[in-house]
């Protein structure tokens, strides 16, 4: 790890907002559901799909939840009337009460999923801490059930138990996003070395397309890149069967060279007032993007 990493991962939970916030501001929409559109019209101008995310999660209080379901059923509402064509809604099982009460939890996201099937618009399930992985499977494999062409979840290839999750849920079609994860785990709980994380980040992709899976392939990593297009071959899989997915306003290069050779892409895209803890992980997964604003800063950019 570079000095500078290293500083970043030991300070970032520390530097105040504004600062934050600097670093920050390419990667996020706006505070409004405006934004999140408007963001999402320009990628489609480009050939880019988009996933729009309302920012919260831990809520304390379950009156804390109703809120954001509405703002995920306005959400939902306003992709249709905008027609977004292809555009999907990510929602966070502990912004809808997970940890408080999850049934309470599971009815608003059901809500939510029943919606989407309504307007014909995909919902994902976002993959959070360890505390919510089995209920938010569980979430999934329920609402799967009644909404089956409506709803995936998100794997995280860091997981050491992620092989059995996927294994567990092929009795029936799925659709994942599958990620590396950034959530603070213990050793027992997750591969800790960044090169295990890749290798089972490809051993989990060729696991899920052997079973028929749809996968949204989430990376920046061209290394990744590279191993997945080696197994879209290996399946002989059509663009329709699968996707790549980013995050806002990182690596848009790669992001445009995966479009140009043929293949779907989705960025995600995060909105709302709470937009410091997920700036915060961000940083902390990607320190380039910190070093990256501050070469701009003493730019006087």
């Amino acid at each position: 790890m570079s000095a500078f990493n290293y500083m970043v991962s030991k300070t970032i939970m520390h530097v105040p907002s504004p600062i934050v916030r600097f670093f920050a501001k390419d990667y996020v929409a706006g505070p409004s559901i405006e934004d999140a559109i408007r963001v999402t019209r320009e990628l489609y101008a480009k050939g880019v799909m988009g996933t729009l995310d309302i920012l919260g999660e831990y809520i304390t209080k379950k009156e804390q939840a109703i809120p954001f379901k509405q703002e995920c059923i306005r959400i939902l509402e306003t992709i249709k009337r905008e027609n977004l064509i292809d555009a999907n809604l990510s929602v966070k099982p502990t912004q809808m009460g997970l940890l408080l009460d999850p049934e309470f939890a599971y009815d608003n996201m059901r809500e939510i999923v029943a919606k989407g099937a309504e307007l014909d618009i995909f919902i994902r399930i976002d993959m959070e801490n360890t505390p919510s992985l089995v209920d938010t499977l569980d979430f999934y494999r329920r609402l799967r059930d009644e909404f089956p062409d409506h709803v995936g979840v998100a794997i995280q290839s860091y997981m050491r138990r992620s092989h059995d999750d996927v294994e567990a849920l092929s009795d029936k079609p799925m659709n994942f996003r599958l990620v590396k994860g950034i959530f603070i785990v213990t050793r027992k709980e997750a591969w800790v070395d960044p090169k295990l994380v890749t290798r089972n980040y490809v051993e989990l992709l060729d696991q899920m397309f052997g079973h028929g899976a749809y996968v949204g392939i989430a990376t920046h990593d061209e290394q990744l890149y590279f191993e997945a297009l080696k197994l879209i071959r290996k399946y002989k899989l059509k663009p329709e069967q699968y996707e790549f997915q980013m995050l806002l306003g990182v690596d848009p290069q790669l992001r445009d060279l995966i479009v140009s050779e043929g293949h779907r892409l989705r960025v995600y895209i995060p909105y709302g007032k709470e937009w410091l803890g997920y700036s915060r992980r961000r940083l902390l997964e990607n320190p380039n993007i910190a070093r990256a604003a501050l070469k701009q800063m003493l730019k006087g950019k």
